[in-house]
């Protein structure tokens, strides 16, 4: 399953630039540049993201995008094949 970080998505979506976000969330601007440049691979603590979304107005839940896991597949039987 993977898991992308949509703070880019979020803060241009309100006019906010990646300065204005490290004023208002005091994360790390190379943080905050990583999160745009690299949003599938880059970790942050819960503690950054909680700093991000209030900086944000937004829940904290939607910084965070996953993809749905794959389905499980089953063994098919075909009719001509016994069990």
């Amino acid at each position: 399953m993977a898991t992308r970080l949509k703070v880019k998505e979020i803060a241009e979506a309100t006019g906010m630039s990646q300065r204005q976000l490290f004023f208002r969330s005091q994360v790390d601007l190379k943080t905050i540049q990583r999160m745009y440049r690299y949003p599938t691979t880059t970790i942050i603590t819960t503690e950054t993201l909680d700093k991000l979304a209030r900086a944000l107005h937004v829940d904290a839940s939607l910084l965070i995008e996953s993809d749905p896991p794959l389905p499980k597949t089953i063994g098919h039987v075909s009719d001509d094949e016994t069990l």
